[in-house]
């Protein structure tokens, strides 16, 4: 991932024109932008935005092979080098045009439009004298004089020809205070507690499931922080997977008080080696399992360190489901993943064996990678990222953050990137609630705070049926990337290929390894996925497409 200053000749283009210009033109892939607020605060990183236009000396972040190739963008002159057709002939040009544009003022609208918060958000409440005579409290217009403000009985902080309509004992909290996240009022683990006939009559579908290994005083893990991505407030509540973990009760009790404000969690007293415990959360239906395991492995064998994850891990595998899945209807017509995801009452087919669930195992020690995959021979020898379960996501190793902690070092603006499109969003207010442990405190939704929610994310789109299939049938990534950003405004960064999509035998598996920014004439498959940034969108998704089934 590398930032460069993009060249005058981008100057008045919306995101989605220099974003194809790049992609088409000088082979990079623009992910996000560096807006400057018009009142002198912080500057922004805006991930795929959607209006205005962009100022001159505006930075973007790529991804791209090397900071040589990232240059392109920087040296781009349109009256030199709009009719090359080679981007490596596109190199500094001498041409006045250049010169003449590089001191130029940046415009305003583009900033105005996207002063909202996007990652370095202000929740400032200071005034400001915008609102013409009209006098301001806590930065919202309100008819009563300056001297009453300050005498008066009105200490709620929104304007008084609003308050006696405002019933705060009713109004419900729906978001955090930041307006990032999702909310819900403290409940009791007691309440969130399922045991093995509850969770089965449940009939959980598209869920998550955390199988954690942990003994009652094993150190804390931090298991919100893997829960808050889940519930970014740029998805709609009825989009959120359930989340439900598996394992010691006495250790999560610990655990509960960052996760108690977090709606849809459900948690079930068990063991995540049981298969009766497995199969009462369904975990053939999960959209994802994820393995974690929160004890202090012994120094004495470094190979035993991650025994109880890869136990788990290679028991699923195991695992077959042909008495359940005959008891589930399957969905004839393509629905909506946007209306489906989390929804339980939606019923899909899930896998008939183990080695088909979706699932991730976390690990300590890199090199016991080897024992995930049974059917793989990787030499013991190889290198993580170039192990199967790596490229196919179903590991993951502490080793991995040394990369990133790499890219920080030499592009500081890379790890708030990252952050963002990881975690969902974060903010500096966020940040000082967090560390000084008050928790996610519960916010009124006001026109600041529900503009905090429109932020793209990450979503996941079939080739297999939609408006998109039309490409699976042998048509180039390029021509994707174009139709998606011209008419969906959503911006492709990858590709989900099955393994053996070649093979149409019995020995074919459902294994799936990602391929980042591909060459703009790669071929596409009926069966490839794609990875892109979603623009927000309030209302229901104009964007229909089938639910992911891995």
């Amino acid at each position: 991932m590398y930032t460069e200053t993009l060249s005058p000749s981008f100057s008045g283009m919306t995101f989605s024109q220099a974003s194809e210009l790049c992609f088409v033109k000088l082979k990079l892939l623009l992910l996000a932008i560096e807006v400057k607020p018009i009142d002198g605060g912080d500057t922004k990183i805006s991930i795929n935005p959607q209006s205005s236009k962009m100022p001159a000396n505006t930075v973007g972040f790529f991804i791209a092979q090397s900071a040589e190739e990232v240059k392109r963008a920087w040296f781009y002159c349109k009256a030199c080098h709009e009719d090359v057709k080679d981007e490596n002939l596109i190199k500094k040009c001498k041409c006045k045009h250049l010169a003449n544009k590089t001191g130029a003022t940046p415009a305003t609208p583009f900033s105005a439009a996207l002063s909202k918060p996007l990652l370095n958000i202000k929740n400032s409440v200071m005034a400001k004298e915008e609102n013409g005579s009209k006098p301001v409290m806590n930065g919202r217009p309100t008819n009563k004089p300056a001297d009453q403000q300050k005498n008066g009985k009105m200490e709620v902080g929104i304007a008084d020809d609003q308050a006696k309509d405002f019933d705060f004992a009713k109004t419900e909290m729906k978001y955090d205070s930041t307006g990032m996240f999702h909310w819900t009022p403290a409940r009791s683990i007691e309440d969130c507690i399922l045991d093995r006939n509850q969770a089965a009559m449940t009939v959980l579908n598209g869920h998550v499931v955390v199988c954690l290994f942990a003994d009652p005083d094993s150190p804390l893990i931090g298991l919100r922080n893997l829960v808050m991505p889940l519930r970014a407030s740029n998805f709609h509540y009825h989009e959120l997977k359930h989340v439900v973990i598996v394992g010691a009760v006495d250790y999560l009790r610990r655990e509960w008080k960052t996760l108690q404000n977090l709606p849809k969690i459900s948690v079930l007293n068990g063991s995540p080696l049981s298969r009766a415990d497995l199969r009462a959360v369904n975990v053939n239906l999960c959209d994802m399992c994820v393995i974690l395991s929160a004890k202090v492995p012994s120094n004495d064998d470094p190979t035993l360190a991650d025994k109880e994850a890869i136990l788990a891990s290679l028991n699923i595998k195991a695992m077959t489901f042909g008495d359940i899945i005959t008891n589930i209807e399957s969905m004839g017509d393509s629905k909506d993943a946007l209306n489906n995801m989390g929804d339980t009452t939606v019923k899909r087919p899930g896998p008939i064996y183990g080695t088909n669930v979706p699932m991730i195992t976390e690990l300590v020690n890199d090199s016991n990678v080897q024992f995930l995959d049974q059917d793989d021979d990787d030499d013991p020898d190889t290198e993580l990222y170039l192990t199967q379960p790596f490229a196919c996501g179903t590991a993951f190793a502490v080793s991995v953050l040394d990369s990133l902690m790499s890219t920080t070092y030499f592009n500081q603006n890379a790890l708030t990137l990252i952050r963002s499109l990881i975690t969902g969003g974060a903010t500096p207010e966020l940040e000082i609630i967090l560390a000084e442990g008050a928790g996610l405190r519960g916010g009124y939704s006001t026109p600041d705070t529900l503009s905090h929610r429109d932020r793209c994310r990450v979503g996941q789109i079939s080739l297999s049926d939609g408006p998109l299939a039309t490409f699976g049938e042998g048509r180039k990534y390029q021509d994707l990337f174009v139709a998606s950003l011209r008419n969906y405004g959503m911006l492709c960064i990858g590709l989900y290929r099955l393994r053996d999509a070649a093979l149409t035998t019995v020995d074919a598996t459902s294994k799936r390894y990602v391929i980042t920014n591909p060459p703009f004439d790669f071929g596409l498959l009926p069966t490839d996925q794609v990875y892109v940034l979603l623009p927000f969108e309030r209302k229901q998704s104009r964007f229909s497409f089938s639910e992911t089934e891995v």
